[in-house]
């Protein structure tokens, strides 16, 4: 079971559906955190001569255009229609802006565009100066700001970044708010960027009696390493109980806090595409996304359930997350009690929800074989009373196997299965008990058709000490262990040895391998995040 945390007040999210709320957490909404080592104003010819720059302006317009309808794809397949669309397309790189007219810097605060409902393009190219005063450039951060009246989104080289739950940055973030955008990190002089920002007035749905304008503009820099800066834990400790384990754990080993202020952070998932990290928060019925800038957004609001009787749930939200061979992001609901998968164009499918006629408790945990055979657990713990809860319809706690449409219980021995993973050749499969009186990972034979063979206890930790019992386990490509467990993380060695356990300031109760290499551990600890450098790479999808 879950440990429940307290309600901790760390934001209103309010009840949308994307566009994504951001979370309060470590790391804010505005990149960087701290003060910049020199600012160059972009709003005056010293600072546009500064970045050999030169603003070029130029209304935008809607245009009519020939479309289709939505066809049975979802997509523009479907019969020819009429739509709208703006010119000209000034984002991109390379663009031709040469016809343009040139605005003095000191005349960005004059009203443009032909008011109420319209928008424009500011561009403008600069190069990174050798000085900024005594300032020497090489090797900092730069971000762009840019506060337009009223809307602004940001293309940097013809990019205009799009991240599901994204908000700010390079796109629309508020109402007259600074958008601020990572141009590059360790720059050089004589680097070239090209920017180009579109304005639009607003509100969109009142368009109002004024005009475009920018507020301000700056190139800021920062020192190497600010944006996004993270802050290594003060508390934490690696207990070494064998020397294997110095193989795996490096002996400078530092547990980092990426972000905080979370209920219960849970199912963390690293998609490569795009070098960023999903995890869920059951309790507030959210996936967020934390990216490597150390911003945290939502991903997903509503991640698990949204009945009438949501109050009466403690973790109505989604838990275990993964990727299938295609990149798609497959959730455990546990409210809805069920297991989705989230297509590319936004489209929810249900994979699994019902095992023989009857609902499914909350599923939980879930693991791909390279087959695409789904393997995942579905204890009770996402209904509000548990095991006692008049909602349950199968008299037990299964594991599953969803293999080419058809769903298989495989085992049904466990009171509270809920870790699951497989060896790195897929022979074997563990599945973590929650259960205070029986702490096992039991190790099971897998044969092609998912059917279980020879099932044992590969590690007992009944005795242990702490009120945690089995939670999420990991596999790196030696075929060691990595199970939250009672006290911390335990490292279990492919026969079945403790090598020791990374106690945390928080207890993790699900992890993710991340980064490019796979050899970064993130750990959902409670109301945190944290990752810890290892030596070997982990077993991810």
């Amino acid at each position: 079971m879950k440990r429940r945390i307290p309600f901790l007040i760390f934001a209103t999210l309010t009840a949308l559906a994307l566009p994504a709320v951001k979370a309060i957490a470590q790391v804010t909404s505005d990149v960087p955190a701290g003060n910049p080592i020199s600012v160059i104003n972009l709003a005056t010819s010293a600072g546009t001569q500064l970045i050999k720059g030169q603003w070029r302006y130029q209304d935008a317009r809607i245009v009519q255009v020939g479309f289709n309808s939505p066809g049975a794809d979802r997509k523009a397949s479907g019969s020819p229609n009429q739509t709208y669309d703006i010119t000209p397309r000034a984002g991109v790189a390379n663009f031709d802006d040469s016809t343009w007219k040139t605005i003095a810097p000191e005349t960005l605060d004059q009203r443009r565009c032909t008011g109420k409902l319209c928008f424009n393009w500011y561009r403008l190219n600069l190069t990174i100066p050798q000085k900024v005063g005594n300032f020497d450039p090489t090797g900092s951060d730069v971000v762009f700001e840019i506060v337009v009246d009223d809307y602004a989104e940001v293309w940097v080289n013809g990019q205009l970044p799009l991240v599901l739950g994204q908000t700010g940055g390079s796109l629309i973030k508020g109402y007259n708010a600074p958008n601020r955008v990572l141009i590059a990190r360790n720059v050089k002089p004589g680097q070239q960027f090209q920017l180009a920002v579109f304005g639009a007035n607003g509100p969109l749905s009142n368009p109002p009696g004024n005009f475009i304008w920018v507020r301000s503009a700056t190139l800021d820099f920062y020192k190497p390493s600010v944006i996004g800066k993270i802050q290594e834990s003060t508390g934490g400790k690696i207990d070494r109980l064998d020397p294997a384990l110095d193989a795996i754990v490096p002996q400078n080993a530092k547990i980092e806090k990426l972000a905080s202020g979370f209920q219960f952070t849970e199912g963390p998932v690293w998609v490569r595409d795009g070098g960023y990290l999903l995890f869920s928060d059951p309790n507030a019925n959210t996936i967020y996304r934390w990216s490597s800038d150390g911003q945290v957004s939502i991903f997903r609001t509503k991640s698990g359930y949204t009945g009438v009787d949501i109050g009466e749930y403690k973790q109505p939200g989604s838990n275990g997350l993964t990727l299938d061979q295609e990149g798609r992001l497959t959730i455990n609901e546990h409210g809805n009690r069920r297991v989705t998968r989230l297509e590319k164009n936004g489209v929810l499918t249900v994979l699994a929800d019902r095992y023989e006629g009857k609902r499914l408790n909350s599923p939980n945990d879930l693991v791909y074989r390279s087959d695409r055979a789904l393997f995942f657990t579905d204890p009770p713990f996402g209904l509000p009373n548990v095991f006692d809860d008049s909602r349950k319809e199968l008299p037990y706690s299964g594991v599953y196997c969803l293999n080419n449409g058809n769903l298989k219980l495989l085992t049904r021995e466990l009171s509270g299965p809920n870790g699951i993973a497989f060896s790195p050749n897929e022979k074997y499969l563990y599945v973590g008990n929650w259960d205070e009186k029986y702490k096992v990972v039991m190790r099971y034979e897998v044969k092609p058709d998912c059917s279980l063979s020879n099932g044992r206890v590969f590690y007992d930790m009944t005795k242990a000490s702490g009120e945690d019992a089995i939670d999420g386990i990991k596999v790196d490509r030696q075929g060691n262990l990595y199970v939250s467990g009672p006290g911390g993380l335990w490292i279990l060695s492919p026969q079945g040895k403790h090598l020791g356990t990374i106690i945390g300031p928080e207890h993790p109760h699900n992890l993710a391998w991340g980064d490019a290499d796979g050899k970064t551990l993130y750990l959902a600890a409670q109301t945190s995040l944290y990752r810890i450098r290892l030596n070997i790479p982990g077993i991810r999808p």
